[in-house]
């Protein structure tokens, strides 16, 4: 089996693992070592010299120096060099806070072998070596591909998650001994799984053939594997081989499979870089069905008092009612492809809690916060939101599917009025708007309008929460919203939804002032008696009176949407969704 090598060496420090990965003859050295072991994809398998694979900075410097060479059969390239430093940068901070001289040298150390296979072509990082590789060519499913196919069943030790709603959260969760990953609690659905470690156990891997140990512990991140491969270049090569046969089994082990279906790309790598150019020619259309907006975390709390919007660049601003996707796209329509995702992010976006902009509901964020994107590459399906990457599978798309159906497939406890179309006023606008429909829906007996009847407390910074639109005959919290051109607004009316009942289960003070407003309206209500169960009921009005449907709903919006439903059924909600009719 052929094997090329390339190595970069910046310290003696690392001499030792250096040679141990290339075989060296050393005696007493360990006969494995912890490494890091990264698998690197070419577009269309075209050629690529190994050289091309490490980041220009490090060939083109004379600081380093690049010398081929030929060992035991391997011919490659050994890149060695650096740039010590005379006096490390925390010396002047010792010397502030010790008053004694400190003059320490400073040198990072670096190691990178990068090798092809018969069946792929792969680096070996130490130190901080992976800075050298380019990203654009990291295969960001190697590491989790590993791990979803070996783990042991009781092996799982820690698993980091970023949650899929645009918020930018991760969590992460740890024991001291391996578990099932089913103990771990986690939310499957939404869970974009970024590093897990844990056992493995029956590999021929060298640090499991000599008997001494059982298990092997491995940290898998999506783009990575650390894990202890054999200092000997035979048994190296036989390591490598196995991984390899692991990661081509057809299928993930049935209690990881969930990892496999979403994951987050590097926003320098291959498939991040193409999809955003297909971005890019995206944003000069304000109707295009995969793109919407979304609420910002920084903007959730706010966003459900807010009545106004104002954005900004330069000189240049907007103020209106409604925050939409146009609003934003109209000051980058001009813009060459390459630099209208970064015109959004130049966008200053304030939200205010009144009409006249005076009181600002949240933090000032930036347009390209608010922007989440569909954007299909070839046969793989990327989405866009909070600044990253997504990347996700069929059985996502079929578990999603699936959920929904089951959701829209519930009955209906409440009556919703059809949302007919009105006279024109004298800015061309519909008359029946949204406070006319919930109006209308108030008409019956037993329903309550709240709508625009906030509940006021400091914690609202003074503009107040809207707990709901109509308030149904049991207790059935009623939340509108019109979607006629994209389902943009439907992101905001499930946080309103998770919100409102976030508030009522947590803040006595807001929670007694709505009693005490639906007391002042129907003094026998039965929410007054029975507030412990609650039901949330998203009535929306989908272009032309559509029905609601997994292929009517943008792909974030459904994701958005069953993450309010596990939220709101935590909290003792059920939740209910009504295709308002025209």
């Amino acid at each position: 089996m052929p094997v090329l090598f390339c190595l970069v060496s910046w310290s003696s420090q690392y001499s030792k693992g250096v040679e141990a990965a290339l075989g060296s003859t050393r005696k007493h050295r360990p006969a494995t070592r912890k490494s890091t072991l990264h698998r690197l994809k070419v577009p269309d398998d075209s050629a690529l010299e190994l050289s091309g694979f490490v980041r220009d900075r490090y060939l083109d410097s004379d600081d380093y120096q690049a010398r081929e060479f030929t060992r035991r059969g391997i011919t490659g390239l050994l890149i060695t060099g650096g740039v010590p430093r005379d006096r490390a940068d925390w010396c002047d901070v010792v010397e502030s806070i010790t008053g004694l001289e400190v003059n320490e040298r400073s040198r990072a150390a670096a190691g990178l072998v990068l090798m092809k296979t018969g069946r792929g072509t792969y680096a070996l990082s130490y130190g901080v070596g992976q800075h050298m590789l380019d990203p654009y060519y990291r295969d960001d499913e190697f590491g989790l591909e590993f791990a979803t196919r070996c783990l042991d069943d009781e092996g799982v030790i820690k698993i980091r998650n970023q949650i899929m709603d645009g918020r930018g959260r991760v969590d992460e969760y740890s024991v001291s001994r391996g578990e099932r990953i089913d103990d771990f609690g986690l939310e499957r659905f939404a869970a974009v799984v970024r590093r897990i470690c844990g056992t493995v156990s029956g590999l021929p891997l060298t640090s499991l053939q000599s008997g001494k140990v059982r298990q092997v512990r491995v940290e898998c991140s999506q783009a990575a594997i650390k894990l202890p491969l054999a200092t000997s270049l035979e048994q190296f090569l036989s390591d490598l081989d196995t991984i390899e046969d692991v990661c081509a089994r057809p299928d993930p082990l049935p209690q990881l499979r969930f990892v496999s279906r979403v994951h987050t790309l590097d926003n320098r790598s291959r498939k991040a870089v193409e999809a955003q150019k297909a971005l890019e020619a995206q944003l000069t259309d304000p109707d295009s069905p995969r793109l919407t907006i979304g609420v910002p975390d920084s903007c959730q709390e706010g966003y459900s008092s807010a009545q106004a919007f104002r954005v900004r660049r330069g000189a240049q601003t907007i103020e209106v009612g409604e925050l939409e996707l146009r609003h934003l796209l109209q000051f980058v329509k001009d813009k060459p492809p390459g630099e209208r995702l970064q015109g959004l992010g130049d966008l200053r976006v304030t939200m205010f809690s009144d009409d006249d902009f005076q009181t600002p509901a949240g933090v000032t964020t930036s347009g390209k916060e608010w922007l989440i994107a569909d954007v299909p590459l070839g046969t793989d399906r990327l989405f866009y939101g909070n600044g990253k990457w997504f990347e996700v599978g069929a059985g996502f798309i079929e578990t999603l599917e699936e959920e929904l159906t089951n959701l829209f497939a519930q009955p209906q406890t409440v009556t919703l009025p059809r949302w007919t179309k009105g006279p024109q006023n004298s800015d061309g606008q519909d008359t029946h708007d949204e406070d006319w429909f919930n109006r209308k829906a108030a008409e019956q007996d037993g329903y309550l309008l709240f709508d625009k009847d906030t509940v006021r407390t400091v914690k609202f910074r003074g503009g107040g929460l809207e707990i709901c639109d109509v308030l149904g005959p049991d207790n059935q919290l009623i939340c509108v919203k019109k979607a006629p051109a994209t389902t943009a607004p439907l992101n905001h009316l499930f946080a309103q939804g998770v919100v409102a009942v976030e508030t009522l289960r947590s803040d006595t003070v807001v929670r007694g002032k709505f009693l005490t407003q639906v007391a002042a309206h129907t003094p026998d209500h039965r929410m007054l008696k029975d507030f412990g169960s609650l039901r949330v009921v998203f009535g929306i009005l989908l272009k032309d009176g559509r029905d609601i449907a997994v292929n009517s709903l943008f792909a974030f919006a459904q994701v958005s949407l069953l993450q309010a439903v596990r939220r709101l059924r935590a909290m003792n909600a059920e939740v209910e969704v009504i295709a308002i009719r025209r």
